[in-house]
């Protein structure tokens, strides 16, 4: 029996010397007084793929950027007064208290806020807002074309973007595909400064010239044709359309109703200390 319990002991001797091994100390690649940089600490830095030489001059960057930091911090701390180092302390506690407090009522927020927006509500928002809504630029509907001079279905192409039908609107987007550029939705108001984005000889110097409602001009450059049909031009200062504010209009109901929530939990969560003896105000 003696002999048994020796040889159990010797198996779980044997069996469990992994288990009592010193646990690997992480290999530092950099030190600055007491602080250190380890290995594991730049595993991610260089992208897969990057060649050796670039990967060394990557590390040594960053290592070179560490190190500039912490001496830089401990000099700072040696050197700066201490009602300036109190200051800063106070400072660095009240935005964590802030950073936390966000974190956590933006958690309370999300799960608990109704972000379904309807037509009525916006149409209801926008009626009892209308005054304040003025449009800064100019607003405009359009549709273009830009396509090669040489494109042998010009014509045909010109034919159907003049008189734009429904099935002409059809035809054309099927040979979009040999278009430079294009956008045919014409009801949709867009802002005078994503027209000279999208149509670089259209300027605000020269605006007057080719922005007008019911304007309808073709215009050649150097290599390509612009076909450009202006339905409407709304001025700037106009009440600005419901249709170009809707997206706004619907964030700006969901941050109405944000706010009232974070009162609402703020309120809530001091009247629960309150209940509970955790939160007093002595006379």
């Amino acid at each position: 029996m003696k002999y048994c319990f020796q040889i159990l002991i010797l198996l779980l001797m044997v069996t469990s010397c992994d288990y009592f091994k010193a646990p690997r100390k992480p290999k530092a690649i950099a030190r600055v007084g007491e602080n250190y940089l380890f290995e594991a600490d730049i595993l991610d830095l260089v992208p897969k793929g990057t060649s050796k030489q670039d990967s060394i001059a990557i590390v040594k960057s960053f290592i070179g950027q560490w190190a500039t930091k912490k001496l830089l911090f401990e000099a700072a701390e040696k050197n700066i007064g201490k009602s300036q180092l109190d200051e800063f302390n106070v400072l660095i506690e009240q935005y964590k208290v802030d950073l936390y407090t966000k974190a956590y009522i933006e958690n309370l927020v999300i799960r608990q806020i109704d972000t379904l927006v309807t037509e009525d509500q916006i149409v209801d928002y926008y009626n009892k807002n209308k005054q304040y809504f003025k449009n800064s630029d100019e607003l405009v509907k359009l549709r273009y074309v830009n396509l090669v001079k040489e494109n042998p279905k010009f014509a045909k192409v010109k034919s159907k973007f003049s008189s734009f039908t429904k099935k002409d609107k059809n035809e054309l987007e099927q040979l979009a595909v040999q278009f430079k550029s294009y956008a045919f939705n014409d009801s949709i108001w867009v802002d005078i400064n994503q027209v000279y984005e999208k149509i670089p000889f259209i300027n605000i110097e020269n605006k007057q010239k080719y922005i007008s409602s019911g304007m309808n001009f073709q215009y050649p450059d150097s290599s390509t044709v612009w076909l450009v049909k202006v339905n409407k031009v709304l001025p700037k200062n106009s009440s600005t359309p419901l249709e170009f504010l809707r997206p706004t209009i619907k964030q700006i109901i969901i941050n109405n109703r944000k706010l009232k929530l974070i009162n609402t939990l703020e309120k809530e969560i001091t009247n629960d200390a309150i209940k509970d003896n955790k939160y007093e105000i002595y006379e």
